[in-house]
């Protein structure tokens, strides 16, 4: 990747920073699922995304979604209903305020639906890109083993240049992160939200 961003060609990819997994009235607010590390990414990401929107960027949110059925009950998963149990019928709903991106990283120029870990999955995210003509990808957001490094390695395989933000990431844990970010340094050039910013 050249030491100077094409900003128009570059898109901040906020990975499920969405109001049921954050905000404390939120899905996984109300069940008491938080980690300091995840609480400290809005502040980050703001300063990086208010960078990339005045350098003419773009800003890509990801919306992990519970695709509702009859009645609204959610399809949920065998795996994720066994790690996840609190998940009930309302969380995550497209157009829900659980479903949307939270208040400090709004707007984003392009919104993906996604069902699974990687945003590419059964979606139109590929096209978006390609349409709005981004090249890079700047990922931040949560959870870095999960969302992240799905969505990351399937960026690769479609020969998007890629850029993990070290600091701008997080997980439920800081051993899961760090071993994370170690592996996708085989595919991505790692940075902190200071250096991006800097080349903007």
């Amino acid at each position: 990747m050249a030491s100077k961003i094409q900003a128009e060609a570059t898109a901040l990819v906020i990975v499920d920073m969405q109001n049921d997994f954050i905000h404390p009235n939120g899905a996984y607010g109300r069940a008491g699922q938080t980690a300091e590390t995840i609480s400290a990414l809005p502040a980050r990401l703001k300063r990086l995304a208010n960078t990339i929107r005045a350098a003419g960027g773009w800003i890509v949110s990801t919306h992990f979604t519970l695709v509702p059925g009859k009645a609204g009950e959610p399809f949920i998963s065998e795996h994720l209903r066994s790690l996840r149990p609190f998940l009930a019928k309302g969380d995550f709903a497209p157009g829900s305020f659980g479903h949307d991106l939270i208040d400090e990283l709004t707007p984003a120029d392009l919104k993906v639906e996604k069902v699974a870990f990687s945003a590419f999955y059964q979606s139109r995210m590929d096209w978006m890109l390609r349409r709005a003509g981004i090249k890079t990808l700047v990922f931040g957001g949560i959870v870095t083993n999960g969302g992240v490094a799905s969505t990351a390695r399937d960026a690769h395989v479609r020969d998007y240049d890629i850029v993990i933000l070290k600091d701008g990431c997080g997980a439920f844990s800081q051993e899961a992160h760090d071993a994370t970010i170690e592996s996708l340094a085989t595919i991505a050039r790692i940075a902190s939200t200071d250096e991006i910013i800097k080349e903007f």
